[in-house]
């Protein structure tokens, strides 16, 4: 019960900036303007857009795979499939509850542990900042700007230093000081300590540097569509952004994201690209055209690919928790044959001290 009310209130405080962030953008942008320019949108280049954002998505499916390699083997479809979801409960659900479900999802549809899968996200997650905040990092350099731009991406690199600590706390928390003493308390409550235990395996990934390496690299592939999708979206609307106004625009967009908003991030996204676009140079009712243009496309794409996902990942359950009718019509379980359990080399899930 305590619950509902603390998600009812962030809910309530997403939207509430979501408004203030429209409203800024309202006040600051000629709308009619962006709307016109947005309607004569290059068809070609919106074509060019779709393969971008399409791309980025199958590179970071690939690399949750790879994170989760050395806890698991998972086949692509499985990890592509539970991203989508998490994307889609994203564009409808506040406070990137998507990272949540998104772990959930892949559970059921593996029987890994949640708490291992959400541990291989927080690496993920860890992983993405790093690499947009030196994204941005390097285009304020090339760009030479200041002011509240290059403010947020001090606050981003002091937030990603933090991050990376939190990590290495967390791998290393039984030989901190007053580790054994905490994990003695915890055996009072087995199925936390258990939850913790899995959580610490999929943080461990981070140890992996192969897995690692390899993250990093796919993360820079995906975050360099992200700056062709901006190029594609700017160009469509007649903006030619340089390389550097792109990346900047790309790695700024989503710092931003990090603020509490409503679903979808609508509202602290546009104000964003157009705070962006106006300190490089690039007229606001532009940049607001091409950001409307990128950030649906974004939502078309990956409310249509979750919610097919979704929908088949359900129906494969259902027939997973059917039962069928015997010769003498007795109602019996589903044969192991019809249903087979997880491979062993397709999910071999580690749960040390479990």
């Amino acid at each position: 019960m305590r619950r509902m009310p603390r998600a009812f209130g962030r809910a309530i405080v997403g939207v509430g900036i979501s408004v203030v962030a429209l409203f800024l953008v309202i006040r600051s942008v000629d709308v009619a303007a962006a709307w016109e320019t947005l309607k004569g949108a290059d068809a070609q280049w919106v074509a060019l857009l779709v393969v971008f954002v399409c791309a980025d998505i199958l590179l970071r499916a690939v690399r949750w795979k790879v994170l989760l390699a050395p806890v698991a083997r998972v086949p692509f479809g499985t990890t592509l499939a539970s991203l989508l979801v998490g994307y889609l409960a994203n564009n409808i659900l506040p406070a990137r509850l998507g990272e949540i479900v998104r772990s959930v999802d892949l559970g059921e549809r593996t029987g890994l542990s949640r708490s291992m899968i959400l541990g291989t996200i927080v690496v993920e997650r860890v992983v993405d900042t790093v690499v947009v905040v030196a994204i941005a990092s390097i285009a304020i350099l090339v760009l030479s700007v200041r002011g509240v731009v290059a403010s947020a991406v001090l606050v981003g690199l002091a937030l990603s230093a933090l991050l990376v600590v939190a990590i290495a706390a967390g791998i290393a928390a039984h030989r901190l000081p007053g580790g054994r003493r905490l994990g003695a308390y915890l055996r009072r409550w087995p199925r936390v300590r258990v939850i913790l235990i899995r959580l610490r395996d999929g943080l461990s990934i981070a140890t992996d540097a192969r897995a690692m390496a390899a993250a990093v690299a796919l993360s820079i592939a995906s975050w360099s569509c992200t700056v062709f999708a901006f190029a594609a979206a700017a160009q469509a609307v007649g903006v030619e952004p340089t390389m550097g106004q792109a990346a900047l625009l790309a790695a700024g967009t989503n710092l931003a994201t990090a603020i509490p908003a409503a679903p979808g991030y609508v509202g602290t996204f546009e104000l964003a690209a157009v705070t962006i676009a106006a300190s490089v140079g690039i007229a606001k009712e532009d940049a607001l055209a091409f950001a409307i243009l990128l950030h649906v496309t974004t939502l078309l794409i990956t409310s249509v690919g979750g919610a097919v996902a979704f929908a088949l990942g359900q129906r494969r359950r259902a027939r997973r928790a059917s039962v069928s009718v015997d010769d003498n019509g007795a109602r019996t379980a589903p044969a192991a044959a019809a249903v087979p359990p997880p491979a062993a080399d397709e999910v071999v899930a580690r749960t040390k001290g479990a």
